[in-house]
């Protein structure tokens, strides 16, 4: 299900506060933990955190990893992420403005591209996945966490948000077109969430994986 709402949602007036939630925290560490489970990293993988907000994701795996890049449309979020860089010393870490939504497209390869809670607010999930396969080396995988499908409810506004979440196997199936195989889908972390209209409410978000098919890029 897609949301009609246009308008984007101004991440950098969240961006400095972002870190103070408790559910965002565990959920980042949740996700890092399913990343860390179901992908082998090594010191030898280039990562892309794609919509790496504050860094929270792209911090838990820093360490297990050569280097990785966050990617943000919000300046923001990446300064806040580039600020916990120069504080922690770290020299495996960096940041780059992609506007994906308005046609900016990220440039390096990797390979591994992760994301969390972010593909619901890009409308063409498609040409995202496209943009991926081409900025992964020869059997590169992207893994990704973002809500299953739901009522709208899980947003108290749901300015910027495309997609009430995702059907697994539609999202598998976007990806076969998009040159990935090889797929896994786990449950990452469930959100408990008091709503408006129905109380507390419990959201699974999963963790899709898969491998890039191939020996060429698709760019």
């Amino acid at each position: 299900m897609t949301s009609k709402t246009e308008a984007r949602k101004d991440f950098d007036k969240d961006a400095r506060q972002w870190d103070a939630s408790p559910t965002k925290v565990k959920m980042a560490s949740d996700v890092g933990a399913a990343i860390i489970r179901e992908v082998k990293l090594s010191t030898d993988m280039d990562v892309m955190d794609f919509g790496c907000g504050t860094g929270l994701l792209t911090l838990k795996l820093q360490p297990l990893v050569k280097s990785i890049t966050g990617v943000d449309s919000s300046q923001g979020m990446l300064g806040v992420l580039q600020n916990k860089i120069v504080q922690q010393g770290l020299v495996n870490v960096f940041t780059r403005f992609v506007d994906f939504g308005h046609g900016k497209h990220a440039q390096g390869s990797y390979d591994l591209i992760v994301s969390s809670m972010t593909l619901h607010h890009v409308p063409d999930t498609q040409a995202l996945f496209k943009e991926w396969a081409g900025l992964l080396r020869p059997g590169g995988q992207v893994s990704f966490a973002d809500l299953d499908a739901e009522d709208g409810s899980f947003h108290s506004d749901n300015t910027g948000v495309f997609h009430f979440g995702f059907d697994r196997e539609e999202l598998k199936r976007m990806l076969h077109e998009a040159g990935f195989g090889d797929f896994s889908a786990t449950t990452a972390t469930v959100i408990n969430k008091e709503t408006k209209e129905q109380g507390v409410r419990s959201y699974p978000v999963f963790l899709i994986t898969a491998t890039r098919i191939g020996h060429e890029s698709c760019r």
